[in-house]
């Protein structure tokens, strides 16, 4: 699975939500009170942009003449036809073990604050070994015996220094992964 950043925390406020385009597909990232849930922006009733719609609240009758409404926002009917969805689950309120739109996992990560790209990897997908590059750079096994064995007490700086730049974490962006 690939992940992809969409947008810092910050820039979906509770309530809200973002719909972008990623691998192809164009998917909303909806903000519930702090929790993050993607969905695929198509009704699969006929097609419609479906994260276009209105958010509801669930309407529920314990019986003639009394509603309660619960659960503010969660829902998201269809512009259409208005159908609606669970923005949680995807499942459909009005038949649920049939009729769903596809849900995304969405994470919450840190990043760096000069990362320009808007796609991050899966951390399954992280390299955590050093690459045929590094590898390739590392000494042999006959650069190996002229090194100094645990008996050295002491060790001698290189004539190089290494690069160094300020890094620092500044945003938590929201990731959805494909």
């Amino acid at each position: 699975m690939a992940g992809y950043r969409v947008a810092r925390v910050r820039d979906i406020p509770p309530g809200q939500r973002v719909i972008v385009e990623l691998a192809g597909r164009s998917i909303a990232v909806f903000n519930l009170e702090g929790e993050f849930f993607a969905l695929r922006n198509r009704c699969p009733h006929q097609g419609a942009a479906l994260c276009t719609g209105v958010q509801v609240g669930r309407l529920e009758s314990p019986g003639p003449g009394e509603y309660e409404l619960s659960g503010a926002g969660e829902l998201i009917r269809c512009p259409w036809h208005g159908w609606e969805f669970e923005i949680r689950t995807g499942r459909s309120w009005f038949d649920p073990q049939h009729t769903r739109v596809r849900d995304y996992p969405v994470t919450v990560r840190r990043g760096a604050a000069t990362d320009a790209d808007e796609s991050m990897p899966a951390p399954e997908a992280q390299e955590r070994m050093p690459g045929p590059e590094a590898q390739e750079r590392m000494p042999g096994p006959e650069a190996q015996e002229r090194m100094p064995g645990p008996e050295a007490q002491e060790r001698m700086p290189g004539p190089y220094t290494a690069e160094r730049y300020e890094t620092s974490v500044s945003e938590d962006y929201v990731v959805v992964e494909l």
